[in-house]
């Protein structure tokens, strides 16, 4: 499925499940169960900013469910994630999707909300992601880490992604080329 931007299609999110977990498309109305996700202060410890309303969560996933920049040039896609024998979210996954010379790259995020936390759900999360965007022919993945965030450095490491000097905004990159031969 694709998207159709104004300068260019970017890929649509799909409904994903791995073992444990079922990834669905976001919509406007996870925002009212999202608001308990996200609630937690712990949170926001490495990225700042406070837990969000409801309002507040449903005027941003009204702008990430469009799937794209206001200006096109960046794709957006964004999961919730649920564990799959049912239940509420614990978190998400998002992916905003770049042009760049050597082909489509994604950069990652992940959360898993703190009393889900510990289970290896966040690498779950982002491994099928990952997986699913080598499948759309997305040429490199990355990610921003804290420094100090070791529990997503950890993610990063364990979906095959490297370290790098590279420290934009105090955050290191973490990346991950995907060759046409890599299937992980």
């Amino acid at each position: 499925m694709v998207c159709k931007a104004a300068s260019m299609p970017w890929p649509c999110a799909a409904r994903l499940k791995s073992d444990r977990l079922l990834l669905e498309p976001l919509s406007i109305e996870h925002a009212d169960v999202m608001v308990n996700v996200l609630a937690p202060r712990e949170l926001y410890r490495f990225t700042g900013g406070e837990p969000p309303s409801a309002e507040e969560l449903r005027a941003r996933y009204a702008r990430q469910a469009r799937g794209q920049s206001d200006d096109g040039t960046a794709g957006w896609l964004n999961w919730i994630t649920h564990p799959r024998n049912g239940g509420p979210p614990i978190g998400f996954v998002q992916s905003t999707l770049h042009q760049a010379a050597e082909g489509m790259t994604a950069e990652l995020a992940w959360l898993v909300t703190p009393s889900a936390q510990g289970h290896g759900f966040a690498t779950e999360a982002a491994q099928q992601v990952a997986t699913w965007l080598h499948s759309i022919h997305m040429q490199e993945l990355n990610a921003l880490i804290h420094p100090e965030h070791e529990a997503s450095a950890h993610v990063a490491r364990r979906i095959g992604m490297h370290s790098t000097t590279i420290s934009p905004d105090g955050e290191v990159l973490s990346r991950k080329r995907l060759a046409a031969t890599d299937t992980r």
